[in-house]
């Protein structure tokens, strides 16, 4: 009998998983992009500053990704959006090279890719939002091949200004999901960059330019999208909303579009095409208890804070703030994100709000962009003395030059 019990204890033994591997941290960060990095720089900055804070993020590298669209026009070099993700983690965060896998806010833990359980006392999320490159038929396999385009990775950015650079004439499309997306005015600007650069080469008098929106308006502040309407009227762009590029047929070269409203699908044939992909947010977020029925991280509009799990904080792109996605607004709400945060942990109430700024450097051409800046209620909301709404060299000047060093030495640095 004795002897069947140590065997029988033995096999146990030895069908028993291996004891996982647990880790805790007092605020936990997923996600190391732009609002990642914002908010670890701003919590641990100072040498007073004791939190215990980890960022998880399998990333090798990070991207100054508004810089993409200026890449795509040949205006900017491709490799001074990409530094090491090593080298914007904050010196006093601990970084996590791993991915999450499921959310367990329950248990004020998490688990990831590689079989690590992470518990937090506070959870931070800002893990961006997903690319369904996919989404279009055709594309995945056509995309940086035979004139088909895209802005929306650091892969395939280069091949833009190539085609843009080597048009001949035809027809080039340029498309807007009705999907949120990363910086929601980034589709027109590469569009009236190409039309400048088609006039400089001199073959804009035998090319035509479509403008394919998911969107029912080119844009959705009253006061910007007179300005544009203008743009699109001096620069005979052809533009067609409520339509949602579905396929590419690579082999033809030609763009099925859906009607959002009726469905019927409409085919043209292209020369080049810049496609802007559908988005949504990342799986593990929208299948998570952290989702809202959308998928994304169910916050209160004005203090950051989840609705259900108040440990919990989130901004930037996977969060459902109903403002654009852009790294202007990121840097807005980061600071509400850390007063906040700081006020949780203190057990004090959460007294800073964010009104819904943000901001998209609409380019209108070489040398030429408006401001556009506004909140929640669609309102402008601008910085400088004059009417944002005009087209300005200055503001060119702002958005080549200035904002990258904002970004990469304010932002990431918990300064700005």
């Amino acid at each position: 009998m004795i002897t069947d019990v140590i065997a029988e204890t033995q096999n146990q033994a030895q069908v028993q998983p291996p004891s996982e591997k647990v880790v805790h941290h007092q605020v936990v960060i997923v996600g190391g992009g732009s609002a990642g990095i914002t908010v670890a720089a701003k919590l641990t900055k100072g040498w007073l500053s004791d939190y215990d804070v980890a960022i998880i993020d399998p990333s090798e590298n990070h991207y100054y990704q508004p810089a993409w669209t200026l890449v795509g026009g040949g205006a900017f070099r491709k490799e001074n959006t990409r530094r090491t993700e090593a080298s914007v983690i904050p010196p006093k965060a601990k970084w996590i090279k791993d991915a999450v896998v499921a959310f367990e806010p329950e248990r004020n833990r998490l688990k990831t890719r590689d079989g690590q359980t992470i518990e937090y006392d506070f959870l931070v999320v800002s893990a961006g939002i997903g690319i369904k490159w996919d989404a279009i038929t055709g594309l995945k396999d056509a995309l940086g091949k035979e004139g088909v385009c895209s802005n929306y990775s650091f892969e395939s950015v280069g091949s833009t200004w190539e085609n843009i650079r080597d048009f001949k004439g035809g027809t080039a499309i340029f498309t807007q999901p009705e999907t949120g997306i990363k910086c929601g005015g980034a589709p027109q600007k590469i569009c009236y960059l190409a039309d400048d650069y088609f006039r400089k080469s001199g073959v804009r008098d035998k090319t035509q330019i479509i403008f394919a929106s998911g969107s029912s308006t080119i844009f959705a502040v009253e006061k910007y999208r007179k300005t544009l309407d203008k743009v699109i009227e001096r620069k005979n762009i052809d533009t067609r909303f409520n339509q949602k590029l579905v396929a590419i047929s690579a082999e033809t070269k030609e763009a099925i579009f859906q009607h959002t409203e009726t469905g019927a699908e409409t085919t043209i044939a292209y020369d080049m095409i810049h496609v802007t992909p559908p988005m949504g947010p990342p799986a593990f977020i929208a299948q998570s208890p952290l989702a809202d029925k959308k998928g994304w991280v169910d916050v209160d509009k004005y203090s950051l804070q989840h609705v259900r799990y108040p440990n919990v904080f989130a901004l930037g792109d996977s969060s459902n703030l109903p403002t654009s996605k852009t790294a202007a607004a990121i840097r807005k709400q980061a600071p509400v994100a850390v007063r906040n945060l700081k006020a949780a942990i203190a057990g004090k109430p959460l007294t800073a709000k964010y009104d819904g700024y943000t901001s998209c450097p609409l380019v209108t051409g070489y040398g030429k962009l408006v401001l556009a800046e506004f909140d929640y209620d669609k309102h402008p909301h601008e910085t400088f003395p004059f009417d944002q709404s005009k087209e300005r060299w200055s503001m060119w000047v702002l958005k080549k030059y200035f904002l990258p060093l904002l970004y990469w030495k304010g932002m990431l640095k918990g300064r700005a």
